[in-house]
């Protein structure tokens, strides 16, 4: 009997804090994007709640090497930090990266996925949403402390984060200025004052997507549609070569 030749999906990999870990919960902007992608590529979600640019810098060589996945396979890299870098030193000194630091930091990251196959072409950095800070307050009333992120702040940190991409020729998606752009109110797409709402995960996934699709344009479905199946004889059409195999 002849050996059968396994299926590889191409790979799309979220790398960030809580706001892509809790990506792929209901109506989340992971789970859209991954929707989109069915039969033609994984979406793998590496979100790490409440983690900085700082933590994401040293973990990232395990998350992503050449002996855990095929790195030459991955379609795209999202890198999205910053949410917990801005945090005001002297209110949460535990989460807080200087803003001189996270820029070096995204540097970093991306320096190295290019050591692994990555190249800047298939990194997309995001920068934090704004911060409704009247939101936010009451949480961190409610966890006994007081407020610890300023909107203001956070747009210094997404603007470091554009400037990033603009020197290390990846694409960025601007979502604190585009949330705000032209004076709209963005409270409704955020559930807590931080984290995004059902409103914002989809206006995550549709301006991410914009960046996405021409990275993963060329992919083709994994597997003949079923009703290209030669019912009489499937296996000449489930086990020829499909272009996406090893």
């Amino acid at each position: 009997m002849s050996s059968v030749k396994s299926i590889v999906w191409p790979k799309v990999i979220l790398y960030g804090d809580s706001i892509t870990q809790f990506s792929f919960e209901h109506f989340g902007w992971g789970s859209a994007i991954s929707s989109r992608l069915a039969r033609k590529c994984d979406v793998i979600n590496r979100g790490l709640s409440g983690y900085n640019s700082e933590w994401a810098k040293i973990i990232l060589p395990r998350v992503i090497n050449q002996e855990n996945m095929d790195t030459q396979n991955i379609a795209a890299v999202t890198i999205f930090f910053g949410a917990n870098d801005c945090a005001l030193k002297e209110k949460n000194p535990q989460q807080h990266i200087p803003i001189e630091e996270y820029a070096l930091n995204l540097k970093s990251m991306v320096q190295y996925l290019k050591t692994v196959s990555i190249p800047e072409e298939k990194v997309i950095l995001i920068t934090s949403p704004p911060l409704d800070e009247a939101a936010w307050e009451k949480e961190c009333i409610v966890k006994g402390c007081a407020l610890n992120r300023l909107n203001a702040v956070a747009g210094q940190y997404a603007q470091a984060c554009v400037q990033v991409a603009a020197e290390c020729g990846t694409e960025v998606l601007d979502l604190w200025t585009l949330m705000q752009k032209n004076g709209q109110e963005f409270s409704s797409y955020l559930s807590d004052g931080l984290h995004l709402s059902d409103k914002g995960n989809e206006f995550v996934a549709l301006h991410l997507w914009r960046l996405l699709e021409k990275r993963v344009a060329s992919l083709p479905l994994i597997l003949p549609y079923w009703a290209d199946v030669d019912p009489l004889s499937p296996e000449t059409s489930l086990l020829k070569d499909s272009g996406q195999e090893k």
